[in-house]
């Protein structure tokens, strides 16, 4: 049995009502509450407020809110180029300045403005309903997922949301307050309990390619571990039709380990885990911290943007990430 494997039952007994399956003493405990344990709906409505004093949307030239610029040239606000004069042209959009630099008729071409979509990819693998520290992964997924919804809303975008499910169909993309706040309830269900049907963050990322334009904000929810399986033909494809950010839930534990005795209760009964022998602390490290690393790594040289985030942390730390993410560049 693997060090993440134990954790992995651990983080299962846990959610069904063992609290005795997480490591206890100097490691630490999550909260008893809510908040701790399942994600609090109201907690996840209430980080609006964080957004409130970004820059609002845009206007298009259709009035239609959101920044985003389409891949196609067309009449529109935003300038894109011009080009050699060619019969049909709109007169008014001659541009004069280039004409008389080059001696040659040339005219405007306009950026077409559109909506941009916002899409959360959400891991419901068992490995999220597990922490040590403050919140399970799980709840600290669906706090990051609301603040990105809301920040995506005040920027203008349409917001979707999947999982990894034969079963539950992804939340189509759709704007305004409403559209945020059906992702919250989705969010603060799927992240409550470990899902019976979860069928790997690989199947939500193939949904999200076949669904999805290119051009797409995407947000990627995950275990680092989670990542691990993914073909690299998949994570490449969607780091190339899309813009891609991936917040990677982290627990103290994995990272940063005590060096001492640590029990754990598994489906295989009571076992002791003694992070004092150095052995064993280096084969925890391999376990995650390099395989961590290794993800990040991997994500980073794929073109995605990556920020890895504790279960203790709070999240106006990524706020400066986040807000480029929607509004057109991510830092």
């Amino acid at each position: 049995m693997t060090i993440e494997t134990t954790l992995t039952d651990a983080a299962h007994q846990r959610t069904t009502g063992d609290r005795s399956a997480i490591a206890r003493g100097s490691v630490g405990r999550c909260n008893a509450d809510a908040n701790g344990l399942r994600p609090d709906l109201r907690e996840l409505i209430a980080l609006r407020a964080r957004v409130r004093g970004w820059p609002p949307a845009r206007l298009g030239a259709a009035r239609v809110a959101g920044p985003a610029l389409s891949p196609f040239r067309g009449r529109g606000m935003e300038y894109a180029e011009s080009r050699p004069y060619a019969a049909g042209d709109d007169a008014r959009h001659i541009d004069w300045r280039v004409t008389a630099r080059t001696g040659r008729t040339h005219t405007k071409l306009f950026q077409a403005e559109r909506e941009r979509i916002t899409l959360l990819i959400a891991d419901t693998s068992p490995r999220l309903y597990f922490g040590t520290r403050v919140r399970f992964k799980s709840v600290q997924a669906a706090r990051v997922g609301a603040i990105v919804a809301w920040a995506a809303q005040r920027s203008g975008d349409r917001v979707g949301l999947l999982r990894g499910s034969d079963k539950v169909a992804p939340l189509a993309p759709t704007g305004g307050t409403r559209g945020v706040l059906r992702v919250l309830d989705a969010l603060a269900q799927w992240y409550a309990q470990a899902p019976v049907d979860d069928a790997g963050l690989e199947r939500a990322i193939v949904s999200a390619l076949r669904g999805s334009r290119p051009g797409a904000r995407i947000v990627l929810l995950a275990d680092p571990l989670s990542i691990e399986p993914i073909s690299q033909g998949h994570l490449a494809a969607l780091c190339a039709q899309h813009d891609v950010l991936a917040v990677l839930l982290v627990d103290p534990l994995e990272l940063e380990p005590p060096p001492e005795r640590l029990p754990f209760r598994s489906d295989a009964g009571r076992i002791e885990v003694d992070l004092a022998d150095t052995r064993l602390h280096r084969a925890w490290q391999s376990q995650f911290g390099e395989r961590i690393t290794a993800q990040s790594a991997r994500l980073h040289a794929l073109g995605s943007h990556v920020r890895t985030l504790r279960t203790d942390e709070d999240i106006d730390h990524l706020l400066s990430a986040l807000l480029p993410a929607t509004r057109g560049v991510v830092a």
